[in-house]
């Protein structure tokens, strides 16, 4: 008389058992979103429609790239940590996003709680440039330069508090030099004024330096980080001649937080497998980016990692950060 009532109890228990493996197996069911804090065109938006589209095609389904860019990221991280925690919206961070504003804003440290980790997505060195309008061909020159010129030499950067921002102020405070950070909006016009000596050094990644390069209207002196890609595999390291100067710009992929292990663990595995795609490894590498997989655990320790490093930099040099 009670084994009816017993069956049915068991069966519902592994019901609810079975329904996230369930769920995981038929995710994804529709197109994904990766949300990108920055604009369409910059070297964020190349990497991540470029993965995006490798990713698909290993899920079957389309992912939709969408740039939100403003705002410091904190709109783009808000907008997927507000969506339903079920893998179809995902951000696709800048180190910077996650690691440094959180540390100056209390908009981006709240937003940061509603994410977790997905895995890593590439890493690249910030390559140090000088314009030729100065007698600089390598680190130490310009470090004498500096010594000699205290206060007068200028670098740029896309703007205050990102990660070439405090890649200037690590190399300020590692070399012992007096230099100047000019903040710009962005890259292109810093770009100018380095061409013509208005700026003279700027740390940024090699795409948007490169045409100049090439040009002969800058000079490469170093990376901040080795680096396989073919546009900056033979420059020398920084931290061959000043110990400590080293970091790399990176982008990890988000979800928000409450989404079903499952399906982040699937998310993880396809990410891995694409990303270890040999064309699409070359191709990226044509770009001066290395595509780095990790597990969800090794982009969570990659996070705080690099929010310690900087945040102790923010509080050694009582930087002001707005």
């Amino acid at each position: 008389m009670y084994r009816r009532p017993l069956l049915a109890g068991a069966l519902a228990a592994l019901a609810l058992c079975a329904a996230p493996t369930a769920g995981a197996q038929s995710y994804p069911a529709k197109s994904l979103r990766f949300v990108v804090p920055f604009a369409a065109g910059g070297p964020a938006d190349v990497v991540a429609r470029e993965v995006a589209t490798r990713l698909g095609q290993q899920l079957g389904q389309t992912i939709v790239v969408e740039n939100m860019g403003g705002g410091h990221g904190v709109p783009a991280m808000n907008a997927v940590g507000r969506a339903a925690p079920d893998g179809y919206t995902l951000l696709m961070a800048a180190s910077g996003n996650v690691t440094i504003q959180p540390l100056t804003m209390r908009s981006s440290a709240e937003a940061m709680k509603r994410l977790v980790p997905v895995g890593m997505v590439s890493s690249s060195p910030h390559v140090l440039v000088a314009t030729t309008k100065i007698p600089v061909t390598n680190v130490q020159e310009l470090i004498d330069y500096a010594r000699r010129h205290p206060g007068k030499v200028n670098f740029g950067s896309a703007g205050t508090g990102g990660v070439a921002h405090l890649g200037m102020e690590l190399f300020k405070a590692l070399s012992r030099t007096q230099i100047e950070h000019i903040p710009y909006k962005g890259t292109s016009q810093v770009m100018v004024d380095l061409a013509s000596g208005e700026v003279q050094a700027l740390f940024s990644s090699m795409p948007s330096l490169k045409a100049l390069i090439d040009k002969g209207s800058i000079r490469a002196l170093g990376l901040t980080a080795p680096s396989k890609a073919s546009d900056t595999a033979s420059l020398p390291l920084i931290s061959a001649t000043l110990p400590g100067m080293e970091y790399t710009t990176w982008y990890g992929l988000y979800a928000p937080t409450g989404t079903p292990q499952p399906v982040i663990d699937k998310l993880n595995a396809e990410l891995r497998k694409t990303l270890t795609d040999p064309a699409l490894v070359a191709r990226m590498r044509e770009q001066s980016v290395d595509l780095i997989a990790s597990t969800p655990a090794e982009l969570d320790a990659r996070t705080k990692q690099d929010t310690e490093k900087w945040g102790r930099l923010i509080k050694e040099e009582n930087l002001k950060i707005d």
